[in-house]
């Protein structure tokens, strides 16, 4: 059976962030992720992983002005040394929560510029994001997020195209992050897009569609799939980034024991 991760920015949310790391092992949970921990100091971060005896799997490199719409600085031009300062802010964090998998946010594609001076700066950041990280082990993942719902114009939006460019990039620690809750709006045929894609997925995250609720909630069949990633041999994560229904603990009936 695949491992699980909490993501801590959508479960346990009925409670202070600090307290949801001992939540989430005393549900049976040995690793978390999370969007950003940036609000928190890194050291206080670390202690409540280490007394809750959880490993922080995955979280994203800081994404700009949230606030104000930004959803990632990769792809935009003239924005490459916030992305650098982003990516030493997170090398802090990650080195400090022993964290060795980030993902770097792509950003809302910007009007009036041509796609291709988008890609070349894209990949131009993923590269230098890349190195930095491998200066800890770590591996930079890319996601296609479905810009039809949760991210109207976000720049990374196609399956294909991700896979596209992580060969463009060319750096052996940079992989794909497979959200199949987005995987399934973006395509659809998950068995096959996970098949397809295998040797390059670094970490995988799940939500019913739709709603982005828990597995059991919609048209995906998990049970199935889980079982697809066993028989793959797929090691790497599983991370629950979904929006319980009600409250986490009573929607992890799902949650194989």
């Amino acid at each position: 059976m695949p491992k699980f991760a909490a993501n801590l920015s959508f479960l346990f949310t009925e409670m202070p962030f600090a307290e949801r790391f001992a939540r989430a092992a005393a549900a049976g949970f040995k690793g978390v992720e999370m969007l950003f921990p940036y609000d928190w100091p890194a050291d206080e971060v670390a202690g409540w992983l280490r007394a809750a005896g959880l490993e922080a799997v995955l979280f994203n490199l800081p994404p700009g002005d949230w606030a104000a719409g930004e959803r990632g600085l990769a792809c935009l031009p003239g924005r490459q040394e916030a992305f650098a300062e982003s990516v030493e802010r997170a090398l802090t964090y990650a080195r400090r929560l022993g964290c060795r998998r980030l993902h770097g946010l792509a950003g809302i594609r910007p009007a009036g510029i041509a796609e291709t001076e988008l890609e070349a700066t894209y990949i131009a950041n993923l590269r230098h994001a890349a190195d930095r990280l491998a200066s800890i082990g770590a591996t930079l993942t890319i996601e296609p997020i479905n810009s039809r719902i949760d991210m109207p114009g976000y720049w990374l939006d196609d399956i294909g195209r991700a896979r596209r460019l992580l060969d463009a990039i060319g750096r052996d620690n940079v992989g794909l992050q497979l959200d199949l809750y987005h995987a399934q709006i973006l395509q659809g045929d998950l068995a096959r897009t996970i098949q397809s894609h295998l040797e390059r997925i670094v970490h995988i995250q799940i939500a019913d569609n739709p709603g982005r609720h828990e597995p059991g909630s919609g048209e995906i069949h998990y049970p199935y799939l889980f079982e697809l990633l066993d028989r793959l041999g797929y090691a790497g994560w599983v991370g629950c980034e979904y929006r319980p229904l009600t409250t986490t603990a009573a929607g992890l009936g799902w949650l194989p024991r």
